[in-house]
């Protein structure tokens, strides 16, 4: 039947047009020459036939990533983990740029024997005297503003690998009425920086822990890496060196068990509410605890450090490190009238710190941070440690600097018991200096002078024992955690009234169930 022939026809012609080589046979001619004194074809249609062969081919269209990157393609800078050895079933690809969605759904209650007037997050320079009302109340909380909502981005640019990360809770400012009926928590940053390596160079800038903050691993910048404790307390221990603040730093990887960098933070000469500043003083020169951001600052804070990393056996590693901060400070006098002034007087500060993590068993880690110096008090977070005081007018009529010795030790453990059970113990005590410049038979200004308000603390210790159970755990769904931490607190101030208490006590329990994103 002529159109089976015709079909046949074009069914070889087609076969022929899919070869490589058809435009190159030298009896393609011929069988187009055959197709058209037989009529299957036109002239036309043949010499269209030859010019589709001879173009070409088209790219095939490139296959969606998932999972492993294609071949030839750039990996992602860093591995997508949502744990230890974890891939997260939440990450997505765009391109060779990866998206990790972080974060846990977090319900916190505590119970304290006093009543400290906070949150779920301790203020242990503010513990109240037995002698109080607030010393005679108790309060128990429940939360959910410890959640935690976050993004991590890993990407290429060139030979340049690029981590941006930022990381979200609800303990934002809270209005006075939230507890009422709402509880309408205010989203705040947590950190929110981008990092960028090449070859042994890294640069971050954004907010991120300070680089006082001790680490577990590294200069790493990722809170995974970094130590703040296994506490359910969102202030964590007492006497941790930390901070949460925009910096610029730069760390160099000489080999794979070194690091060393130098980081550039966001600055704050901070004397705290319980510094009495000489009468006339401009109180707006210091962050009083109420000023904020209004506060002057000379330049930023400078950090050093560096770190050390090895493992023992299988799984026994082995972090040391040091650290070094240097401040500086700047205020104002200016005075008008017959002998006017207008001075400036300066101050610096430098601190120091050794941290150790070392795993001494399987499982089992002790921990080791060491702190001291003169002007670092503000990096002893939520203990009220003064940076320094102003001293009243010499005889130049200028107000002056003197800083303040401060000095912190945390020592603890934290242990795996069985794989879905750790078991964590901290000690610390932080030790604050004091100043003071006697102006009358009964009147100072400064720091732990004779007679100053029990505001004015000589130290703050902690001992703290917590637990965290997994349990369940799903590498597609995330895990459930059921968290405990039992803490005694102690505060002494530098100044006792006869017949007053010497010290505030403070018991507290928390309880917590988490969910984390897989």
């Amino acid at each position: 039947m002529l159109h089976q022939k015709i079909l046949g026809a074009a069914l070889f012609c087609g076969a022929l047009l899919a070869s490589p080589a058809f435009a190159q046979q030298s009896s393609t001619q011929s069988l187009l020459d055959l197709l058209i004194k037989k009529g299957i074809i036109t002239p036309q249609e043949a010499a269209s036939l030859q010019q589709e062969a001879s173009a070409p081919p088209a790219p095939m269209p490139a296959a969606p990533m998932s999972g492993a990157p294609m071949a030839g393609t750039p990996a992602p800078a860093v591995p997508i983990v949502a744990g230890p050895g974890s891939a997260s079933p939440l990450a997505f690809q765009i391109g060779s740029t990866a998206f990790t969605p972080l974060g846990f759904m977090d319900f916190t209650s505590v119970y304290r024997n006093t009543n400290t007037g906070g949150s779920i997050g301790t203020g242990f320079s503010g513990i109240p005297f037995n002698n109080t009302a607030a010393g005679q109340l108790s309060e128990t909380r429940f939360s959910a503003q410890n959640s935690r909502l976050g993004l991590r981005v890993d990407s290429n640019v060139g030979d340049n690998k690029v981590l941006g990360y930022v990381e979200t809770d609800f303990l934002g400012t809270a209005s006075t009425s939230e507890n009422v009926t709402s509880n309408s928590a205010s989203l705040r940053m947590r950190v929110f920086f981008v990092d960028v390596r090449n070859g042994d160079w890294e640069f971050l800038a954004g907010q991120d822990w300070s680089m006082m903050t001790p680490n577990r691993k590294g200069l790493s910048p990722l809170p995974s890496d970094i130590f703040f404790s296994q506490n359910v307390d969102t202030n964590y221990q007492n006497g941790l060196i930390w901070a949460r603040q925009p910096q610029v730093r730069l760390v160099y990887h000489p080999a794979n068990e070194w690091a060393m960098g130098v980081s550039l933070e966001n600055p704050d000469q901070y004397v705290g509410s319980g510094v009495v500043l000489p009468a006339g003083f401009n109180a707006a020169s210091v962050d009083n605890g109420s000023n904020g951001t209004a506060t002057p600052n000379v330049f930023p804070d400078v950090i050093g450090k560096v770190a050390y990393d090895t493992k023992f056996g299988d799984d026994m590693p082995f972090h040391i490190e040091a650290a070094g901060l240097f401040r500086e400070f700047k205020i104002n006098t200016l005075t008008t009238g017959a002998n006017p002034v207008n001075a400036n007087d300066t101050a610096s500060g430098a601190s120091g710190s050794i941290n150790a993590d070392l795993g001494v068993l399987p499982g089992l880690h002790l921990i080791g941070n060491v702190f001291g110096g003169k002007g670092g008090g503000r990096y002893i977070a939520n203990d009220g440690a003064p940076d320094f005081i102003v001293q009243p007018a010499n005889s130049s009529g200028v107000d002056t600097i003197k800083v303040l010795s401060s000095n912190s030790y945390l020592a603890g453990l934290e242990w795996d018991a069985i794989p879905t059970d750790k078991i964590s113990a901290y000690y610390s005590i932080a030790d604050i200096g004091r100043a003071y410049t006697q102006i009358s038979p009964t009147g100072y200004v400064g720091y732990g002078y004779p007679g100053s308000a029990n505001s004015n603390n000589k130290s703050v210790e902690e001992y703290t024992l917590g637990n965290a159970w997994v349990i369940w755990k799903d590498p597609a769904k995330g895990d459930l955690k059921f968290l405990t931490q039992a803490s005694y607190v102690d505060r002494k101030p530098w100044y006792v009234a006869p017949g007053t208490p010497s010290n505030a006590h403070l018991g507290m329990f928390f309880l917590d169930v988490r969910y984390d994103l897989p």
